[in-house]
């Protein structure tokens, strides 16, 4: 028996079918979801450069936002520095008339009560807390109050008065990222900003003979010196004054013991990493004491903070003192004005840069969304023709197919 018919053509048929079937479905997907590649095999090197461009976008998006957040919290440090300052000129205005010595004692207490309202508020200023209940001034130990108060008597006053402010933050700052390996350091510390004068330490333990034992590591504010062993104390203060720390090392000529003080207006932060060394030249006590007020008892200390300067003021004119109101209170008064202004002046600066970041990764942001529409996205129109074209040439198959089965099995035996 000879065979008249044949399946092949029904096999054509479906085959092609399902192929336009699946071509007509992509172009669907691809207009329900307005991207050209729906899978990494689309278009692999296109594929690879979209989720590169994708993954940078959003980095972008973050800079942008951790820029913008910076900026606010820069300008509502400079607004409660600027506050300060100006709370400042009014002291120094006060410590002037109260040194001409014209006024009596009342006068003067009437002055110190202005005085200590005014520390108070300063005070509160350096205690500000950004809108998440972040100290500002207290470094990278935000969640901490930045400075405590203590009080006690004082001669003059019938009441308790502040005696004493201690820093409770730390001398690390909060790094931020504003772009690829490039970062702005947030909440600076209060013992830099709120700082009178340069900060001087002289040790009372003869150093002359003194020799690194075993390798050693010190840190004087935030920067690490390594001490090799052998080390004389010319060679540590060498090491010290080369380091790029804000200090100076040198020899007291008296005591012939170490001596350190600030280039700057800043409290000094001395640490033993490694060993003790500073403890052995008795600078510091052992470890266990946390800086700044790790340094030994001893250890003769002068240049205090703004705080320090005005307490001084507020007791001076209490005592009726107009000698030293016009004398070492005034001139703390003038170093404490331009530390707050240098301070008011880099805030402000940081604010600018802030901005500047955000801008340029606004800026950014569109150069980078343009090239993942260039990669990704449809161009609608062709997919739209496309469509149009897989649907008429799925009908003409379906009409080929129809006419290609038209035949029976009856029109073999006529």
């Amino acid at each position: 028996m000879r065979r008249v018919s044949s399946g092949q053509a029904n096999v054509d048929v479906q085959n092609n079918l399902r192929r336009q079937e699946r071509n007509l479905n992509k172009v669907n997907n691809q207009l329900g979801s307005q991207q050209r590649i729906q899978s990494l095999r689309d278009d692999p090197i296109a594929a690879g450069h979209l989720v590169r461009y994708q993954s940078y976008a959003k980095r972008i998006e973050q800079f942008k936002h951790n820029a913008e957040t910076i900026s606010d919290q820069f300008i509502l440090s400079e607004g409660y520095v600027d506050h300060s300052l100006q709370i400042m000129h009014r002291l120094r205005e006060l410590a002037v008339t109260g040194a001409h010595g014209v006024y009596n004692k009342d006068d003067l207490a009437n002055m110190a009560a202005e005085v200590d309202e005014l520390l108070k508020e300063i005070i509160q200023n350096a205690n500000a807390l950004d809108a998440d209940g972040n100290a500002l001034f207290a470094g990278e130990r935000s969640k901490n109050q930045a400075f405590i108060v203590d009080k006690g008597n004082t001669t003059g006053s019938d009441s308790e008065l502040i005696q004493r402010v201690r820093y409770n933050g730390s001398i690390k700052q909060n790094e931020v990222e504003v772009d690829e390996h490039a970062y702005m350091s947030v909440n600076r510390s209060g013992n830099q900003i709120f700082w009178a004068e340069s900060q001087q330490l002289i040790a009372q333990r003869d150093a002359t003979s003194y020799t690194v034992l075993e390798d050693a590591v010190v840190s004087i504010n935030g920067t690490d010196i390594s001490l090799k062993t052998g080390d004389s104390i010319h060679g540590i203060i060498a090491k010290i004054n080369n380091s790029g720390a804000p200090v100076k090392a040198s020899l007291d000529p008296m005591s012939n013991a170490l001596m350190l003080h600030t280039t700057d207006s800043r409290q000094l932060w001395l640490e033993d990493i490694d060993g003790n060394a500073f403890e052995d030249l008795g600078l510091i006590k052992d470890k266990s004491q946390r800086p700044p007020y790790n340094l030994n008892d001893s250890v003769l200390s002068s240049g205090g903070s703004v705080f320090d300067t005005l307490i001084a003021l507020r007791n001076a004119m209490l005592n009726n003192d107009s000698e030293s109101i016009g004398g070492k209170i005034l001139g703390s008064l003038d170093s404490a004005i331009d530390n707050l202004t240098s301070s008011l002046a880099e805030l402000g600066s940081k604010y600018e840069r802030a901005l500047l970041n955000v801008a340029r990764s606004e800026k950014s942001i569109l150069n980078v969304t343009s090239q993942i529409s260039r990669e990704g996205d449809l161009d609608i129109t062709t997919a739209i023709t496309d469509m149009k074209m897989l649907d008429y040439v799925k009908n003409a198959t379906l009409s080929t197919a129809g006419k290609l089965y038209n035949s029976t099995l009856l029109n073999y035996i006529r």
